[in-house]
């Protein structure tokens, strides 16, 4: 998780994949609580949710797609941008998503 302020990255918290893959990615929900109320203790916006893929292109999945809305497809995270870090090849392919 990306803390900002004004648009500008200030903070970066990794977390622990829970789910000890290379094919999905769980946050525990005790850690995210933990980096989002770091986050906002440092009077900071969450800017942006990263993660990597690593044997597909940096474009959101559909698993991605329902991890950052609510069943009603309401976001979590309003306003908060994903950053998707493809692994795959040689060079990371970043890209950001809204």
């Amino acid at each position: 998780m990306i803390g900002s302020r004004e648009g500008e990255v200030v903070e970066v918290h990794r977390a622990r994949n829970a789910a000890n893959s290379a094919l999905k990615y769980v946050m525990d929900p005790k850690e995210q609580l933990k980096i989002y109320t770091a986050i906002e203790d440092a009077g900071l916006d969450l800017g942006a949710i990263y993660h990597s893929h690593t044997r597909s292109d940096p474009i959101p999945s559909q698993t991605d797609v329902n991890l950052a809305k609510y069943g009603d497809d309401q976001p979590k995270f309003p306003g908060t941008l994903y950053l998707i870090v493809g692994v795959a090849n040689s060079e990371p392919d970043i890209r950001l998503w809204s």
